[in-house]
């Protein structure tokens, strides 16, 4: 028997839910007897499950039951030394592998696109970071992944490095050449950290990428609920080579993870393994020609550009379209959301749309969506939408001020207009994807001033920057 179609920690759950039982302990909405009756249709099925640590159900922080046999099957699934149930999304994964993998002080490498996490993570450990600016797509528009030659130089620089940490894919399922930098990395004895939060799926196989576990990383962390059927924030953590020490892994994970975890979340990680772990070339051949048949018809509507990756290297569940009308990619998910069509993320000329892993037989709006499209953009222009980018020619590039020195900076806000070559003393993210623009810490240079004038006049949000729309900043004071 495959003894990946079991699903056990879900399986247990089910049998305590079919004993009927009679709570006298925590959470407080009893299985849901207690829950206003308005809220009664959403939540009464899956308040049943929604358990705590009981007898037959373990414990996440020391499992030794369904949820060890659970992160078992995750872990032969994925083919590495120990997996992990996450249950407060990648966000966690990220500073539990950081925290484990670097000390204070220690020299890391970082791609600059990063997630904000993995910036938390690095100002927690109060590292020195060194960040590797990555190539930037013209067609596209988009910072992609790091080369392998901006690798070498940075590890030539700074021998002494700890660790790698990495973005792959990235947010629109661009992959690099990471089996060639981890290669590298490790011939230096550099433990490579990758967050894959967009590539749980990625070990389907061709023509998906090669997933970073496959590659050779050290430890992964992967956002099941992005592409899998998992449910929001349910994640995985990955140890995958004896460079990295688990104890240590274990240990943060107790530290930064709820100790009331979510049983909903992590039967929902149970059950999103066994999808995977049951997905066959047949589901694959179905997904295909499904992703196929909507992009063609995204093809006809002319308004919009369907973009290829580059070399055909990228995640086949990740469609992009390009505005061919004038309008921004900000404008052109406003019209898409008037007639319900919600899409993953804008930036200034793209639209990105995450698509179903789905299996042989299942089926999805596509064809509706296309209606839905052609409506949404029926009385645009046809054209181009010109617009520049520019990018720092950095390719490495340090803080100014240190994690251990700017609690004792002062702050002040100054007019953006006035900020050129001074310290940012706020993290300024367009989210999503949650990657930051400016850097707590960072030299504010006049391209990233010029990327933040036109995301604020296209319409892009932000985490952080609280006064950018009265053209305040906060700098530190150096002088």
């Amino acid at each position: 028997m495959n003894i990946q179609i079991k699903t056990p920690l879900y399986a247990a759950l089910m049998e305590h839910v079919n004993k009927k039982p009679i709570s006298f302990h925590v959470p407080g909405h009893k299985y849901g007897s207690i829950n206003p009756s308005e809220a009664n249709p959403f939540f009464e099925q899956i308040l049943k499950i929604d358990a705590t640590e009981l007898s037959g159900l373990d414990d996440l922080h020391s499992p030794e039951g369904a949820i060890f046999e659970g992160e078992a099957l995750l872990a032969e699934l994925f083919q590495t030394k120990k997996s992990y149930f996450l249950v407060n999304g990648s966000t966690v994964g990220n500073l539990a592998m950081i925290m484990a993998a670097c000390g204070e002080d220690d020299i890391v490498l970082v791609q600059r696109n990063c997630h904000k996490s993995v910036l938390n993570a690095l100002s927690l450990a109060k590292v020195r970071p060194v960040f590797l600016e990555p190539e930037f797509d013209q067609n596209w528009k988009v910072a992609a992944g790091v080369s392998i030659e901006t690798v070498k130089e940075a590890v030539q620089i700074y021998p002494e490095a700890t660790a790698l940490i990495l973005t792959y894919p990235n947010y629109y399922g661009m992959s690099y050449d990471l089996q060639g930098i981890t290669q590298q990395a490790h011939q230096h004895h550099i433990p490579v950290l990758v967050d894959e939060a967009h590539g749980p799926h990625l070990i389907i196989g061709s023509p998906f990428p090669a997933s970073a576990l496959q590659l050779g990383a050290d430890m992964v962390v992967q956002s099941a609920h992005k592409t899998l059927p998992a449910m929001t924030m349910g994640a995985f953590l990955h140890v995958n080579s004896g460079r990295i020490n688990e104890d240590e892994v274990k240990g943060y994970l107790e530290m930064f993870q709820s100790s009331s975890p979510s049983y909903p979340i992590m039967a929902s990680l149970d059950i999103a393994r066994n999808y995977l772990a049951t997905y066959e070339r047949r589901d694959l051949a179905f997904l295909l020609t499904e992703i196929g048949r909507f992009k063609e018809q995204l093809n006809n509507v002319p308004t919009i550009k369907v973009l290829e990756y580059p070399n055909s290297l990228g995640d086949p569940l990740k469609i992009t379209i390009q505005s061919r009308c004038g309008l921004s990619g900000f404008e052109l998910q406003r019209r898409l959301e008037e007639f319900s069509v919600y899409t993953e993320l804008a930036d200034p000329y793209n639209v990105l749309f995450i698509l179903p892993l789905l299996k042989e037989g299942q089926c999805y709006p596509f064809d509706e969506t296309i209606s839905k499209i052609k409506m949404a953009f029926e009385d645009l222009p046809h054209g181009h939408l010109i617009g520049e980018f520019q990018l720092d020619n950095q390719k490495i590039s340090t803080l100014a001020i240190p994690y251990k020195e700017m609690t004792n900076v002062r702050v002040k806000d100054i007019l953006m207009t006035e900020a050129l070559g001074n310290v940012c003393a706020e993290a300024i993210i367009p989210y999503p994807p949650g990657i930051p623009l400016l850097l707590k810490g960072e030299r504010i240079t006049a391209e990233k001033l010029s990327q933040l004038n036109r995301l604020l006049k296209s319409g892009a949000r932000f985490q952080g920057g609280s006064a950018l729309r009265q053209g305040l900043i906060k700098t530190f004071c150096t002088t």
